[in-house]
């Protein structure tokens, strides 16, 4: 076995997760990094083992489903060995725990693989996934409904980024469905609209838990995670005039979903099987998974799914991270979601943390003093500015020429927790545009932000980058303080004011960074019309 990461004296350790679904088997190796106190993605394998293809006289995981799930979690383990995991964390969900003979599958595996596996329940279940998509979202103040459908049990979560209100399972799932009403496709009229009253007399009393405990007034967002719910993303996005690079915090109407189940319900499986948007296993499932979809939507009063591709797997590294003391707790873990990820990308281009600190310090001073001036943002902009100005230098680990495109690139396609699709090409937009040229039409940074208030967010945030990083002239720190004037109107004046020097030392001279600022000056006049000057000492 390779050695351990977690070396005396390492901030980094490695931890799998393993998921032993109803469908599939899910692998998850992380590396959490105890300073940040959060995990990145190392690797990720998922192999479709269909346990929940169970014997239908006698209930029990059929021996082809076994000796899959067995080829499967041999390899996992030898994979997660390989990479110095400290410990592997299971989860064995609703195929083993229902059939009778799931306990003894699991006795098999500690003795011939050494591989101990807990049996989770339906709640448990649900917990862990919840914490899961607390790891990879950010709740804000509103509630969220997380709907995860797996192949033998639906998890239905109501939370709102501290403990979650109602955890619920319900055994309706896309294999179990698949196998036991869907024997004839496309499904006769007759057979859909039974199985569409099947799925809602199933998931009626967990509607009724969660809303309960809502409180009046609340509107809770709806989130799907997992198989299903990827798929039915998948699909929509791939006929998007602009596609996403990644699902997470992709936004489904349910109009358009609507549109696609009547689509999917019209196919043979050997026409869904050629939709290049979901593998052929997917296929096979996905017209019950997605029933389940539509009809929870329709019960929840749901005008939208939002979609995120974090789970259980996930939910077992952050419950590894909660039981090793590697988290103050989950609120915290929650709050400070989109601060972690920021910091964590930047650690992983080799960014002076000390330097992005002080050029973040900067544009939220020039964000507060210049509000109604330079930019009139309620609020939302600041977040986006901080994460900009921490990450607006790494593309200089690719190349120091034009390294602003670089920046944007290697934002754009990283990965930013917390942050919507939208959020996260406007933070890449706005590092973008810190230096050199402003937006112009041809750019496809500028063409990926549709919304004219974004537009706006992203033009004036970049502009106070822009003059923050152009302080950051030399790798000491020398800058006390700055102030913004208005003596006049249509003109804007930055006043700096040094460090005291040492005892015996000249006083520190800001020739350098007014020079910078002066040199600003054309682009201000042309973004807002405001003659720049830099007051002299």
């Amino acid at each position: 076995m390779a050695e351990p990461s977690s070396a005396p004296g390492s901030d980094r350790r490695r931890v799998a997760a393993i998921d032993i679904g109803t469908n599939s088997i899910h692998l998850l190796i992380a590396e959490v990094d105890e300073a940040l106190r959060s995990f990145s993605v190392l690797l990720a394998e998922k192999a479709t083992t269909r346990l929940g293809e169970r014997d239908p006289e006698t209930g029990d995981l059929s021996p082809a489903s076994i000796e899959r799930a067995f080829r499967t979690l041999r390899h996992d383990k030898a994979l997660a060995e390989s990479h110095g995991v400290e410990q592997i964390v299971t989860a064995a969900t609703s195929a083993v725990r229902e059939a009778p003979n799931g306990r003894d599958f699991l006795q098999a595996l500690d003795d011939q693989l050494g591989l101990t596996v807990d049996l989770v329940s339906g709640p448990e279940e649900a917990r862990l996934i919840y914490l899961g998509v607390l790891s990879g979202m950010s709740f804000g103040e509103q509630p969220h409904l997380i709907l995860d459908i797996g192949g033998g049990s639906t998890e239905l979560v109501l939370g709102d980024g501290r403990d979650a209100r109602a955890l619920t399972s319900t055994r309706i799932g896309a294999v179990r469905l698949q196998r036991e009403f869907c024997q004839q496709e496309p499904l006769p009229e007759g057979r859909r609209r039974f199985l569409q009253a099947y799925i809602q007399g199933a998931l009626d009393p967990a509607v009724a838990e969660v809303k309960r405990a809502l409180q009046p007034g609340e509107q809770p967002r709806l989130v799907g995670t997992s198989g299903t719910a990827m798929a039915m993303a998948s699909l929509a996005s791939a006929e998007d005039a602009k596609p996403p690079l990644k699902l997470q915090g992709y936004c489904l109407p349910r109009a358009r979903l609507d549109q696609l189940v009547e689509r999917l319900l019209a196919m043979t499986p050997e026409q869904r099987r050629g939709l290049s948007a979901i593998n052929e296993r997917r296929a096979e499932i996905i017209v019950p998974g997605a029933l389940i979809l539509q009809t929870a939507m329709d019960l929840l009063g749901s005008p939208e799914l939002v979609v995120c591709d974090r789970a259980l797997r996930e939910g077992l590294i952050v419950d590894w991270m909660l039981r090793n003391q590697l988290l103050g707790d989950r609120f915290s873990f929650q709050s400070s979601i989109r601060e972690r990820t920021v910091l964590h990308l930047a650690q992983s281009y080799g960014i002076e943390r000390e330097r992005a600190d002080r050029v973040a310090a900067y544009a939220l001073s020039l964000y507060d003093q210049t509000r109604g001036v330079l930019h009139h943002d309620a609020g939302e902009g600041r977040t986006l500015l901080w994460a900009a100005a921490q990450l607006h230098t790494c593309g200089k680990s690719i190349n120091i020429s034009a390294y602003h495109k670089h920046t944007w690139y290697l934002i754009r396609h990283g990965e930013l927790l917390g942050y919507s699709q939208a959020e996260h090409l406007m933070v890449a937009a706005i590092a973008r545009y810190h230096r050199r040229s402003l937006p112009k039409k041809r750019h496809e940074s500028w063409q990926l932000i549709e919304e004219r208030d974004q537009r706006r967010t992203v033009f004036s945030m970049a502009l106070l980058l822009r003059l923050a990083a152009a302080l950051d002239r030399r790798p000491a720190r020398l800058i006390a303080s700055l102030t913004v004037h208005q003596p006049a109107d249509g003109v804007l004046e930055l006043e700096l004011v040094p460090l005291p020097a040492e005892p015996g030392d000249p006083p520190h001279d800001l020739g350098l960074e007014r020079w910078s600022l002066r040199s600003c000056a054309e682009v201000v006049a042309e973004a807002s019309g405001l003659e720049l000057r830099v007051r002299e000492p």
